[in-house]
């Protein structure tokens, strides 16, 4: 019985030391990369042609501060698409009225952004542009984004990622501080250190460039809670992995009340960890069988799960272990649990000194206690099968 639990406790150990040593390569690259201030690609040699698609399901003037970042980046002949989907509110109206062309799909029976984005690819088939551009309708956007997203676009042929962030809300009366560090982890460092290493990134769902020919016949329709990152999956598969381009920078503000952020974190966790369970082993198989390297890193970089689960499991799993040892369990199940604790320590303080200070102070870490119990409280809720998992809008509060 003693033995079999041994195996069971480093077999555990021995399986998140993938997704930490994983992390710890990522964010040690990163800490190694060098980005330039300005952007290395030089304009299009010729005039290319640009729709940009914001998908918007009840948004209504939440979506009015996006349209004005986009319009001004437009040249003739582009097209700025808001997608009214299954919306119960006055979206179609405020977008058409701040000067957005306006498409409007009803089906109740298929809920989700990927419909969404799959309905606007299907309208432009008969007056297909260059390329498309995919922005969120709660999204603010540097002002020469979308210009040095084609750029590098057209030379490479291939989707390219902006960096999208999350960040606090002013006078939000959640404090968001790890969450926009775990964020920064997410969406900023671990992708550069793949673009340093020369790897291909996730797509990260707002912020995203495709050639007309890779985006027209990508599987969008879809209700995952994740589809950016299945779309990046996908086409990766059919080699046309996302690049990821640090120069231009996207952001959008946390919700300002409990019910939103709980059903947003809910949404991007339950979603990422039912990719992780149904799609890593064959993805993994896939990409030996057709010797596919840049699938095979996005596959291990899937395995990641959000920050602080993969913190809690850690912790767990060496609690385990020390409990367990009095009553003569061998020491290799607490060796690798206690190494994976010290590696995953390391890795996100390396990242903290370098690229979080400013958005977690040292001061938030006293209230690391209480956001232990938020989150075990959150994955219990998911093991517990609660919770709505489909496309809402995020409840931000009241907009000003």
């Amino acid at each position: 019985m003693l033995t079999s639990i041994s195996w069971i406790l480093a077999g555990t150990a021995g399986l998140l030391s993938i997704p930490i040593a994983v992390l710890f390569v990522e964010v040690i690259a990163a800490l190694n990369s060098i980005t330039a201030s300005k952007s290395e690609v030089s304009n299009p040699g010729e005039p290319r042609r640009v729709v940009v698609i914001v998908p918007a399901h009840n948004e209504s003037v939440g979506v009015i501060p996006t349209i004005e970042d986009i319009k001004p980046q437009l040249s003739k002949g582009d097209r700025l698409i808001v997608v009214a989907d299954n919306c119960s509110d006055d979206t179609a109206v405020v977008a058409a009225a701040a000067g957005a062309d306006v498409i409007a799909r009803k089906d109740p029976e298929k809920i989700g952004k990927g419909y969404a984005l799959g309905f606007a690819i299907a309208d432009l088939g008969s007056n297909p542009p260059d390329f498309v551009v995919f922005i969120d309708a709660d999204c603010r956007i540097q002002a020469d984004m979308i210009r040095k997203l084609v750029a590098e676009c057209d030379s490479i042929q291939r989707p390219v990622q902006a960096c999208f962030l999350m960040k606090a809300p002013k006078d939000s009366p959640i404090d968001h501080s790890f969450a926009e560090f775990a964020w920064i982890i997410r969406n900023w460092v671990r992708p550069l250190g793949l673009r340093y290493l020369n790897c291909p990134v996730q797509l990260m769902g707002t912020g995203m460039i495709f050639p007309w020919d890779v985006i027209r016949a990508a599987p969008l329709a879809s209700g995952n809670l994740v589809e950016d990152l299945k779309l990046g999956l996908d086409l990766a598969a059919i080699g046309k992995p996302a690049k990821f381009f640090p120069f231009v920078i996207g952001t959008s503000d946390f919700p300002m009340t409990v019910k939103g952020t709980e059903s947003q974190r809910q949404r991007w966790v339950q979603g990422h960890i039912g990719l992780i369970v149904t799609r890593v082993p064959r993805l993994l198989f896939q990409a030996f069988t057709s010797r596919n390297l840049d699938l095979l890193v996005l596959a291990f970089d899937l395995l990641v799960p959000p920050l602080s689960l993969l913190g809690l499991l850690n912790v767990g799993v060496f609690l385990l272990t020390c409990l367990a040892v009095p009553f003569g369990l061998p020491g290799a199940a607490i060796e690798i649990s206690a190494m994976n604790l010290m590696v995953f320590t390391v890795t996100v303080l390396f990242a903290w000194l370098k690229f979080g200070r400013d958005a977690l102070p040292a001061r938030s870490f006293l209230k690391i206690g209480p956001l232990i119990v938020q989150k075990l409280r959150l994955y219990g809720q998911m093991l517990l099968g609660r919770g709505a998992a489909k496309w809402v809008r995020t409840d931000r509060g009241k907009l000003k």
